[in-house]
């Protein structure tokens, strides 16, 4: 899992405090740095979230479907495939045009 492999929240990388040295680097730039970085944190945690939330929908919605016994073309009855359905509208269009069709 993802969660798993992730090492630092936006929390840790906040509250990490770092020891000075003479010849270190400015503590103000570290801490624009850390702040664009904690922000990067806090939307791909959301966004995280906000997938594992569509990702569960889209199971359920998976799940309903599969569930659900498949529904019959309106108007057929059971036992009808596309063949006969082909060959009645066959037989009507002959029925209605004649031989026009065919000429």
């Amino acid at each position: 899992m993802l969660s798993d492999k992730i090492k630092l929240t936006a929390k840790d990388i906040l509250e990490k405090d770092f020891k000075t040295a003479i010849k270190g680097y400015k503590p103000e730039d570290v801490d624009q740095f850390l702040d664009l970085i904690i922000k990067d944190y806090e939307v791909f945690h959301q966004e995280i979230d906000d997938l594992k939330q569509e990702n569960l929908k889209l199971k359920k919605q998976a799940e309903e479907s599969t569930k659900r016994p498949s529904q019959p073309a309106p108007g057929a009855t059971p036992g009808t495939t596309n063949f006969d359905i082909l060959k009645r509208l066959s037989n009507l269009e002959k029925h209605v045009f004649g031989n026009k069709l065919f000429d």
